[in-house]
């Protein structure tokens, strides 16, 4: 393998997610039944040209590659396999040496999601997933596109138990798209924003600004005590208490994905002081900044 430079992350145009640690706890504490398998990691590379992970004592997720266009390579238990368009491969936990990386020639885009349970074997054996199963050639799944995209695009709206859990139960129906894609047909569904839906992509447009409730409740023609009902209603926390939540997804995304300086991170979220944007951070992650980007980076 003759690779210049390699990359993890970082790609034009990619989409990357890594959930808290914290957040996934607490949710799986407070609902273990809705919790059965998790998201942990999500992410879309595309002409990921130098993408190289090297996972020296294995992985504990399920990691699930689906390769749209391009090659891969990848070995598993001093296997080797290539992966080429329209093959998925699902890489299940284990403690055996994990390589895989992007063809130098045509490098591969790929959708990929990371995910686990607290009876992640059990739940392998089930499915007879095992780690000598090679890539799997598909038909253009498109479903497998919109339903990654519905859960990437909830993920995105805050990591509240219902979006988790709309994750988590979107990803059953992701690993069936693969896994049994004959039963499954093309259902194209579109809606119309509502209020909290609005309000949430509105906070999302203006993360670095520092909105206030008279101003979102002001956007929606209502007043402030009406929209703050609805909001918590809908969400389970006030809107300026949402509004914090999705700063720290936020930093948690540039965190990953990027070695800006701790300081420039909270300025890109509004935080004049760097240092109560950590307190912040880690009354909500449960960890500091720093301490996020390593351990993030060590196991993403």
């Amino acid at each position: 393998m003759s690779i210049s430079f390699k990359r993890r992350d970082g790609f034009m145009g990619e989409k990357l997610l890594a959930i808290p640690q914290k957040i996934l706890r607490e949710a799986k504490d407070k609902n273990p039944q809705l919790f059965r398998i998790y998201i942990t990691y999500i992410g879309y590379f595309p002409k990921a040209a130098a993408h190289y992970r090297e996972r020296r004592k294995g992985c504990e997720d399920n990691i699930l590659i689906y390769c749209l266009q391009g090659k891969g390579h990848y070995i598993l238990d001093s296997k080797r396999y290539e992966v080429t368009s329209n093959q998925f491969i699902i890489i299940p936990a284990t403690d055996q040496y994990i390589r895989y990386w992007a063809d130098k020639d045509d490098p591969w885009t790929i959708y990929w999601v990371h995910y686990t349970s607290d009876h992640i074997q059990a739940f392998n054996q089930s499915l007879n997933l095992n780690i000598h199963k090679g890539p799997i050639q598909i038909p253009f799944n498109e479903k497998a596109i919109e339903i990654w995209q519905n859960i990437y695009q909830t993920l995105e709206m805050g990591y509240s138990i219902e979006n988790l859990c709309n994750a988590a139960f979107c990803l059953h129906h992701l690993i069936a798209i693969f896994l049994f894609p004959q039963r499954h047909v093309q259902n194209n569904h579109e809606n119309d924003g509502d209020i909290i839906t609005k309000t949430i992509n509105h906070m999302r447009s203006n993360i670095s600004q520092k909105l206030t409730v008279e101003d979102m409740a002001a956007r929606q023609s209502l007043s402030v005590s009406h929209f703050s009902n609805i909001f918590r209603k809908a969400t389970g926390m006030p809107p300026i208490d949402y509004f914090i939540h999705l700063k720290m997804q936020k930093a948690c995304q540039l965190l990953y994905t990027h070695d800006h300086k701790i300081k420039a991170v909270a300025m890109n979220l509004g935080y004049e002081d760097p240092y109560y944007f950590s307190r912040i951070f880690k009354k909500y992650v449960g960890s500091s900044p720093e301490q996020y980007r390593v351990t993030a980076k060590n196991t993403g």
